[in-house]
Formats: structure tokens, C-alpha cells, sequence
């Protein structure tokens, strides 16, 4: 049996670029339509398209009852499993107006998206048409009163907007730290640096938040370079006030990986555009990294050097570290390694990809 006209359905993701579980395509006329904001994958259309042209069904009759067949997409380094979900298309009259309705209502969303996100500072560098595709890629969550949205410790999986209600930042002792309203965001530390939650939040009220999946903020990141720099400067100013608890950086400071991440320091050198060195003592060997003027100009770990050094050293969670102020006047002629946003930004990404095949 033979379809041309069909939806799939994402079941299973591992380390894909770019699709989500419970994604749909749909299939008209050998034509395919992705997710909305999403562009196309050509290893996922030839995929489709070919599960679309077998001659069979895409359903059959088994002992445990009605199964549908499974596909796979591995032509990259990810892979994605999906399956059918339904011929193309709705057989009734009320099935359409259903379908209508729920297009109205996901467009009113929408749109209440746009306008949040249209009014905060993050957003004023995106045209209007790239903001919609932003938006489409949103999806609404809400909450009652005195409920737990993120949990310290707990992986981060998305980054909150407030669309309406109010959070509060709790502390371990139960104290309130700080409260957040319509137009604020959290989240994003978690997914910036690849660490665990590090506060608990609750609602205070009943609350309804935008979600923007770990994925999704990656892909929006590499889409739009623009917001690399508004989340940068945010990483920044967190390094800041976490080593002000420690004193401002100078030459002799050192401290365990555990209580300042490499990320953290790396960028707090950046910020002050600090010249010195960085020795650190870790478990499987040394590491040695030069910075002129806040910026990276050389750097070793066991048989790594360069770019691949300080990708391996961002991925360290433990550890010790020493920094001295000055270099001398040969290595100050060295080139710089790499723009430090984007040096930055990559390992964090590689770090990501990492746990991901893991």
C-alpha cells in the first residue's frame, strides 16, 4: 500500500541538531513541512520521503494490537526515530473546524509572545519577521500557586519567561532571595554553562511561563549571533559576583574548580582585561593558560594546545588553580587564540554535545 500524503511523529532524539521529540512533519504531494522556525534537514526529507514511497502500510495488526511503523534519520552525527501518526489531511467537517480552532488558538499565543518579547531589551536587536520565528518556537506552561518550577540540582532543560503571575528565588533555608515578574527570564545560567540548577524556584501566584527547550536556545544562539552578546555579558556579570564573595582577582589568588568554575574565571580575566597566567593542578595533569589584556593567547593541557586546550579545560568541574599577574614581553607578541565570545561559546556547545551522546 502505497501513501503520498502523511504526518510523522519525533518518538525518539539523540544529540539531533535540530528537532525535538513530538515534532511533527507532514508529507503533501512528495512536499514536506517542518516544525515552524525550524529549517529543513535534507537527511531528514530523503528519510521521510523514502517512508513515504515503501510499499507497505504504515500500520499493522499484531498481538498486542494496531503497531505503527518506526523510522529512523541518522545521517548526520544525531539520529532521530519517528513514526506515522495519520494520513494528511482531517475526513470530517468537524475535524477540520477543530483543527482550525487549534491553529486560531496557538496563533493567539503566539502573539502574546510577540508582544511580551517585542517590549524586553534581550529581543530589540531582532527584526519583527525573526522575533515570529522566535515566538513559534515557544511553548506556554502554567502553573498554580506554591508550585516548584525548577529544583536546585536539577539538570537545566529550559529557559522561563514570565508571561504572567510571579516566581520567587529560594534559598536552601527556605528564605526569599528575589522575585521575578511579567518580562523576566530564568533558566539560562544552567543551559549557559552546562551546570545544575543552582536555586530553587517557586510560583507565588498562578503563573503562566513561555519555554524555550535547551535545544531550541542553542539553535536560536547559533540563528541570531546578535544574543550571544546579551547572554555573555549576563555570564559575566554572575563570574563578577560570584568571586566578589572571594575577593577581586590579583596576582597569588587561586581556589578549587569546584567553588568557581573555569568558565567563570576565564571570564573574569576577560572582563578586568587582566595580563597574567593561570596554572591548574588537575587530576589527570596540568594545565597552563596566558592571557594579554583579557584575551587568550596561549594555552596547554597534557597533550592539547590552542583552541582544543581551552575547549578540554572548560569541561573540568574539579580541580585547583593559581593566577599570577604578568606574562613576559615574548609571549605578549603571541596572536590571540580566538575571539573570546566565540571561543567560549563553542566549548560550552562541545560541552553540551558531550552529555548529549553520553
Amino acid at each position: 500500500m502505497e501513501y503520498k500524503d502523511a504526518i510523522f511523529i519525533v518518538t525518539e532524539e539523540r544529540a539531533c541538531p535540530l528537532y525535538n521529540v513530538g515534532e511533527e512533519f507532514k508529507v503533501e504531494d512528495m512536499g514536506l513541512t517542518v516544525p515552524e522556525a525550524k529549517p529543513a534537514c535534507l537527511n531528514m526529507v530523503q528519510s521521510l520521503i523514502a517512508a513515504t514511497t515503501e510499499q507497505q502500510s504504515f500500520e499493522r495488526f499484531t498481538q498486542q494490537g494496531i503497531q505503527k511503523s518506526k523510522f529512523e534519520c541518522g545521517g548526520c552525527d544525531g539520529l532521530i526515530r519517528f513514526e506515522f501518526k495519520k494520513e494528511k489531511g482531517f475526513a470530517t467537517l468537524q475535524m477540520k473546524l477543530l483543527a482550525a480552532a487549534e491553529r486560531r488558538e496557538k496563533m493567539k499565543h503566539m502573539d502574546q509572545f510577540f508582544d511580551l518579547l517585542r517590549c524586553m531589551e534581550i529581543f530589540e536587536t531582532l527584526d519583527d519577521d525573526s522575533l515570529r520565528d522566535l515566538s513559534a518556537l515557544l511553548k506556554l506552561k502554567e502553573y498554580g500557586a506554591n508550585k516548584i518550577v525548577l529544583k536546585k540540582g536539577d539538570p537545566g532543560t529550559n529557559l522561563y519567561i514570565v508571561l504572567e503571575g510571579k516566581v520567587a528565588v529560594i534559598s536552601d533555608e527556605g528564605q526569599t532571595l528575589s522575585e521575578m515578574g511579567m518580562g523576566e527570564i530564568f533558566g539560562e545560567m544552567s543551559l549557559l554553562s552546562g551546570e545544575p540548577v543552582t536555586t530553587t524556584i517557586h510560583t507565588r501566584a498562578k503563573t503562566k511561563l513561555a519555554t524555550l527547550s535547551s535545544k531550541d536556545f542553542k539553535h536560536v544562539l547559533n540563528r541570531y549571533p546578535v544574543l550571544q552578546v546579551f547572554f555573555y555579558r549576563m555570564l559575566v556579570e554572575r563570574a563578577q559576583a560570584n568571586t566578589m564573595r572571594a575577593g577581586t582577582i590579583s596576582s597569588g589568588m587561586s581556589g578549587e574548580l569546584a567553588e568557581i568554575s573555569t568558565v567563570d574565571l576565564f571570564q573574569l580575566i576577560n572582563s578586568s582585561q587582566k595580563t597574567g597566567q593561570v596554572e591548574f593542578s588537575l587530576k589527570d595533569g596540568s594545565a597552563l593558560v596566558l592571557f594579554h589584556e583579557g584575551e587568550l593567547v596561549q594555552a596547554r593541557y597534557n597533550s592539547f594546545a590552542g583552541k582544543d586546550a581551552v575547549f578540554a579545560l572548560l569541561a573540568r568541574r574539579s580541580g585547583r588553580f593559581v593566577y599570577t599577574s604578568g606574562i613576559s614581553e615574548e609571549a605578549k607578541k603571541l596572536n590571540v587564540i580566538g575571539g573570546f565570545m566565540g571561543l567560549i561559546m563553542e566549548g560550552l556547545r562541545r560541552i553540551d554535545e558531550q552529555k548529549e551522546e553520553e
